[in-house]
């Protein structure tokens, strides 16, 4: 064997050793993506059946629940994508399909659940929050329009409202019921505030109109309790001053009596 061929089969077999290295690279880097695309998948879909198993049932029209369902569908199918042995998402995949089929006649079974504490209304708009990630994801993957897009940012926008103006009322209601007329008052300040400073309050005549409403009722029976505490003040002032006096001319009396 030549110095030559010598020379060129320790350069082949230099160029394998790199190639090998390289093809290894590419075959972990694909492995590495791939974990990172599951992990990424098994989060979002949390969140979607979180979002989905969660949302309290009064806000809930079967058009949004239905878009649950079509967020979790498409998550899912991107995952069978990547691991095509999982029977368990098979199975969930079926049963989306089925669901999505009965379109405006599907069944909205989320459980009706009063917003009546701050901590209730702040976990909703964290909801709402991920779903509105959710919508931005899924257009910009193309399961969504740009137009459909838009329609469900504006619409989680207005179900926020609903949210705090239920949670206004509420706190509002409650606090009459324990006869705090003075929270109470303060519940449905907050709600007409915050109905007034909406971009487009005019969608809200309804709503703001009932809660001021409640608010003139409430603000009458502080008044009326302002007032009877007032006349219970005076009369008990009118009171301590006249037993006051009696005792005086009890006393001068008894002095009388000495001399």
């Amino acid at each position: 064997m030549t110095a030559s061929m010598i020379t060129i089969l320790i350069v082949v077999v230099v160029a394998i050793l790199i190639a090998i290295g390289y093809l290894n690279n590419v075959v972990e880097a694909n492995k590495l993506e791939k974990a990172r695309a599951q992990a990424d998948l098994r989060e979002r879909l949390r969140r979607c059946v979180e979002i989905n198993e969660t949302f309290p049932g009064q806000l809930v029209s079967p058009e949004l629940k239905i878009l649950f369902l079509r967020l979790e569908q498409f998550l899912i199918q991107r995952t069978l994508k990547l691991n095509r042995r999982s029977a368990l998402h098979k199975e969930r995949l079926s049963e989306l399909d089925a669901q999505i089929a009965l379109g405006e006649k599907i069944k909205v079974d989320n459980p009706k659940m009063p917003i009546l504490t701050e901590e209730y209304a702040k976990h909703i708009s964290y909801l709402l929050e991920a779903l509105h990630s959710q919508i931005t994801r899924a257009n910009k993957e193309e399961l969504l329009s740009t137009a459909e897009t838009k329609r469900w940012v504006k619409e989680i926008k207005h179900i926020l409202v609903l949210v705090h103006i239920e949670f206004f009322n509420n706190l509002g209601q409650q606090a009459l019921t324990d006869e705090e007329p003075g929270q109470a008052r303060l519940a449905f300040e907050r709600g007409v505030a915050y109905l007034k400073n909406q971009p487009e309050p005019g969608l809200y005549d309804e709503q703001l109109k009932y809660l001021q409403k409640l608010l003139a009722r409430t603000n009458s029976i502080v008044l009326t309790n302002v007032q009877h505490q007032a006349q219970q003040s005076s009369e008990l002032t009118a009171g301590l001053q006249e037993e006051a006096k009696a005792e005086e001319e009890a006393d001068g009396e008894w002095k009388k009596k000495r001399i």
